[in-house]
């Protein structure tokens, strides 16, 4: 169900997959007692766990605090709490963290996490895209030529996709290594997720990349995006799908996501 990726550790976060998916993988195992939704109103606060220097997701420090962050806050403040925050840069961390929320989590509609993870209604879809740059004559997969390579993450699913495909390959260990990749004529293309080319886009408008959905009927590179909850009562989880329903409703989560490059996908 989850294809975590994460710059845990690392100094600077590299966008190679999605990390909140990771903290969920840890969160499984975590042995934090239930939280209900008596408790985060009592205790005024709901906590998000997050990576200190991981743009666009989330930051500790400067003016820019990520969308996990903007969005953790949209919805604390629709169950009329505060945003409390663990910044978490390892594996220990994350077990010893004591979340409510990761947010941007993988889920899909046929497997359920295990462990008292519940995940929310889902609020955006993302998955794989084919980059390319912006003179670039390529319009899908097959006009690629065959010397021509394709950056993938190294041991992906969309690499062993392409692999079988016969399609030429580089493997790269992040994804914002591969658009710089593609950006310096390296490569040919980039089979990376949409928020890692949106967050690229916005930081370098003079060389935007082009996105083609060349993977948009392969179910395993296409996944929905909702917001993961360490061991909740049904009313926490309740309050939760209804900030969410909100957040969409009025636009809001939309804009966060735009501020950062990334285009709002309703989720299927």
């Amino acid at each position: 169900m989850i294809r975590a990726f994460s710059a845990v550790g690392r100094p600077r976060y590299r966008l190679a997959r999605y990390a909140a998916s990771l903290s969920l993988l840890v969160l499984w195992n975590a042995s934090a007692d239930a939280r209900s939704l008596e408790t985060v109103i009592e205790r005024g606060a709901l906590t998000l766990c997050a990576s200190p220097n991981a743009l666009p997701f989330a930051s500790k420090a400067g003016p820019v605090p990520g969308f996990q962050v903007e969005l953790g806050e949209k919805i604390a403040q629709q169950l009329g709490v505060k945003l409390t925050r663990e910044w978490v840069v390892s594996a220990i961390q994350y077990r010893r963290a004591d979340c409510d929320l990761v947010l941007d989590v993988i889920a899909r509609k046929d497997t359920q996490p295990a462990g008292g993870v519940r995940v929310s209604r889902p609020y955006h879809r993302s998955g794989v895209v084919l980059a390319v740059r912006g003179d670039s004559p390529a319009s899908s997969l097959a006009s690629l030529g065959s010397d021509q390579r394709v950056g993938v993450p190294v041991g992906s699913v969309v690499s062993m996709t392409l692999a079988k495909g016969g399609t030429a390959t580089s493997p790269f260990v992040f994804e914002d290594d591969i658009v710089a990749a593609l950006a310096n004529r390296e490569i040919e293309a980039a089979a990376v997720t949409p928020m890692t080319v949106g967050w690229f886009n916005l930081q370098h408008a003079d060389k935007p990349l082009r996105l083609i959905p060349a993977f948009d009927n392969d179910q395993d590179l296409n996944w929905n995006i909702a917001a993961g909850l360490l061991r909740p009562d049904d009313k926490l989880r309740a309050r939760v799908d209804a900030a969410i329903e909100a957040l969409l409703a009025d636009g809001t989560i939309a804009r966060i996501y735009a501020r950062y490059g990334i285009e709002l996908r309703p989720p299927q």
